[in-house]
């Protein structure tokens, strides 16, 4: 395998491209926009592999984890894995035997976590208000941390370039061309590209990329709203925090970033401009923890889409309809990006399936239901609106 053309430059492009380009393929990566401009640029990227099942897939994403240091350290580069504990707590008793009950279960499958007393609070989060957890108790994720998605797409990207490969920014794919049955290149308008394997790492997009080859891919699209502020005039989120009915961590500007799943529910099913009162609301909700956040200028408020695969584990390979179209689409893609970009880029180049990346398949006969506790969770908050 000489050549691959990748659709898309968010993480798990960069990952791919990253790794073919490695193994001596010559590499074009093409994306619409630029690099970590969809939702790689608008996704909270915190390590939320102890909310991963089936068991199969939390050891996938503690690999992908894992491999993020693996990473880091071969390049050499600016840091994007930034170390911070996670810390949860819930609001009612049925929902606190639940996280007693992941925690018991996790710990079981080797995870660091414990129960503690809310006064850790004043230790391990100094900046959130103790009044705010109600709980008597909170689980402490100590091998956690989150990602600065944008800087590390530039650094596989870079590196990527540095072995030879080749980046187009601002390029929509319009088609997709055909030789003997096989997929063997992009049509961008009037530029074109040929390529032994052409990877679709579109992200929201992919559903649109395979459907240019007649393969239906089982995606849906739930659009997220974050909010990012300036630095905290009284001292730094020190830890990400999950607060019933809200989500916290630090920016790599010193600031915080705020999600809320409930919130998500009001924007529909679509990445309409920011709504009305929204970021709002969502800053209101991250000062009932962050009593400082109430005084601090919003910088931005971005929505980003997820592709969400029906059964919410990823989708990883060819369909048999279409070869040479290989797919790489997933949910909590900057954790998996590192150890699914691998064994993709492996795949392609040696023609070899790996043995984990069986679960994935985007032929697979998919269960009625969702399979991953975390979009289970998010999933379950979407038909009730905030208050």
């Amino acid at each position: 395998m000489d050549s691959a053309v990748v659709v898309g430059a968010g993480v798990l492009g960069a990952c791919v491209s990253y790794h073919l380009a490695r193994a001596g393929v010559r590499v074009v990566v093409v994306e619409a926009a630029r690099p970590a401009a969809g939702t790689s640029g608008a996704t909270f990227s915190a390590d939320v592999t102890h909310l991963k099942t089936p068991y199969a897939y939390y050891r996938l994403n503690r690999q992908g984890s894992e491999e993020h240091r693996q990473l880091s350290a071969a390049l050499d580069g600016p840091a994007w894995r930034r170390p911070a504990p996670l810390l949860q707590w819930a609001d009612d008793d049925a929902a606190h035997q639940a996280l007693r009950a992941r925690a018991s279960r996790v710990r079981g499958w080797g995870h660091a976590c414990h129960l503690a007393p809310p006064s850790v609070l004043r230790d391990l989060a100094p900046a959130v208000d103790p009044a705010a957890c109600g709980a008597d108790e909170i689980v402490v994720h100590t091998d956690t941390c989150w990602f600065d998605a944008p800087r590390f797409v530039h650094a596989l990207l870079d590196a990527a370039v540095r072995h030879g490969a080749e980046t187009h920014h601002g390029v929509t794919v319009t088609g997709l061309t055909r030789t003997g049955g096989r997929i063997t290149g992009v049509r961008a308008g009037a530029r074109s590209w040929s390529a032994d394997t052409v990877v679709n790492c579109a992200g929201p997009g992919a559903r649109g990329i395979a459907a240019l080859a007649g393969v239906r891919l089982p995606l849906r699209q739930v659009p997220g709203l974050v909010i990012e502020s300036e630095p905290l005039a009284g001292g730094p989120l020190t830890a990400i925090v999950a607060a019933p009915g809200i989500d916290l961590r630090p920016t790599p500007g010193g600031g915080v970033l705020a999600l809320s799943w409930d919130i998500d529910a009001r924007l529909g099913g679509t990445a309409e401009p920011v709504a009305d009162g929204l970021p709002q609301e969502l800053r209101r909700r991250a000062a009932t923890v962050l009593p400082d956040l109430a005084r601090a200028r919003i910088l931005d408020a971005r929505i980003g889409v997820r592709p969400v695969p029906a059964d919410g584990l990823p989708l990883v390979g060819e369909a048999p309809q279409a070869p040479g179209l290989y797919h790489l689409v997933s949910h909590s893609a900057v954790t998996l990006a590192p150890v699914l970009g691998r064994l993709a880029a492996h795949e392609i180049t040696t023609g070899r399936a790996a043995a984990a990346l069986a679960p994935y398949r985007p032929d697979r006969a998919a269960p009625d239901d969702v399979q991953d506790e975390n979009l289970r969770a998010m999933d379950d908050r979407r038909p009730h609106a905030a208050p």
